[in-house]
This record gives C-alpha cells, sequence and structure tokens, in this order.
C-alpha cells in the first residue's frame, strides 16, 4: 500500500500515525521509515484500511484492541551500554 494511501486510511479511523503505532504498539520510526519507499507493508495497509472501515461504520476499533494482549517487539540493534552502536559480537569473558 502507498504510504499516503495508509495515512488517508489512518485519517477516516481518526488516528495519527503517533497514535496509530502506540495502539499496535510498535516503535513510531517503524512506519515513518517506510514514507522514504513510499510503500508501507501489506499488513499495516490492511490493518489501516480495516481500521478506516470499523470507524465508517461507527465500530470501536481501539475498545477491541485494549481486550488483546500486544506484546511489543524487542528493539533490534540496542546499543550495548558503553559501545557506541552496540555489539554485533558475545564478549568472550576469560
Amino acid at each position: 500500500m502507498e504510504y499516503d494511501e495508509f495515512k488517508r486510511q489512518l485519517g477516516k479511523a481518526g488516528l495519527s500515525v503517533k497514535a496509530f503505532t502506540a495502539l499496535v504498539k510498535i516503535n513510531r520510526n517503524t512506519i515513518t521509515n517506510y514514507k522514504r519507499k513510499g510503500e508501507v507493508p501489506s499488513h499495516w495497509g490492511i490493518v489501516a484500511v480495516l481500521m478506516g472501515l470499523m470507524a465508517d461504520n461507527k465500530l470501536d476499533f481501539k475498545e477491541a484492541l485494549s481486550n488483546l494482549e500486544i506484546v511489543p517487539n524487542k528493539v533490534r540493534g540496542g546499543a550495548a551500554i558503553g559501545r557506541f552502536g552496540g555489539s554485533k559480537q558475545t564478549d568472550l569473558h576469560l
């Protein structure tokens, strides 16, 4: 799905990108990075379209999502304490 269409669907649902990412518990940069590509993955497009349709039909998707236990993804590539840019190798404690 094109990024602009994705944002339009979020708008129909009454959501900003920030509100959407908070609702589905993903990092905001995950979605905003797709702006450069001009497209979002189809699974996020499907979610946005369904939220837009639910809002059009006056169905509360926020309540439905609040009943789910959504576990946020682990942050990838996080920096190791005391190391700039993280550590790609494990430390050997000799």
